[in-house]
């Protein structure tokens, strides 16, 4: 897939503000601050479609972006800031639990993780949370470019082991460099043709 059309679209609480129905959509998720938007950002080729911050917690809707006419890219909330209040966690939490039983159109989940660190408890309850829900998952690990090569294959194997993950279920990413670009384009392709 080559993304030539990227467009925001909408932020949504609930069913009644997402977009109707109509084609495929490919959810973004991972903790506050782990390069959602970055990566939305890269796979588009613009640098602000989708808003990053260095404030973690930024995002608190569903965002909804319209790739090619064909897709959409939904921006899930950001999960384990601390400073969000519970009753917003419990939005969240909500908001994306009725996302991921009532929308047919969903067809494929990337959970990001920040490969310099070992998944936190609360990526592998994401993680746990989309396979109970019988969501096809792909796990990124991103800012692979602020890794050492000498570190790398154990910080790849924290990511297999903690999420009991195979290596065909990661793709290993850095907006910044580029990296894993193609790898998850490719996923998009699969999407599209299943369709």
């Amino acid at each position: 897939m080559r993304i030539i059309k990227a467009e925001y679209l909408k932020g949504a609480v609930d069913n009644k503000s997402w977009p109707e129905e109509g084609f495929p959509e490919v959810v973004f998720c991972g903790r506050s601050n782990v390069g959602k938007s970055s990566l939305i950002n890269m796979l588009c080729n613009k640098k602000n479609l989708a808003r990053t911050s260095q404030v973690p917690g930024k995002t608190q809707l569903l965002n909804f972006f319209n790739i090619n006419d064909m897709m959409y890219f939904v921006d899930f909330p950001g999960y384990g800031y601390a400073k969000v209040s519970k009753d917003t966690r419990k939005t969240f939490g909500k908001m994306m639990e009725e996302y991921l039983t009532k929308r047919e159109s969903f067809k494929l989940a990337f959970l990001l993780v920040d490969m310099r660190h070992k998944p936190t408890e609360d990526d592998v309850l994401m993680h746990n949370y989309l396979l109970y829900h019988d969501a096809p998952v792909k796990v990124i690990a991103t800012k692979c470019d602020k890794i050492k090569n000498s570190e790398r294959k154990e910080c790849i194997n924290n990511i297999l082991e903690t999420l009991n993950i195979s290596e065909g279920d990661l793709i290993i990413t850095s907006s910044e460099k580029r990296i894993g670009f193609d790898k998850i384009l490719a996923e998009l392709d699969k999407v599209i043709e299943e369709e």
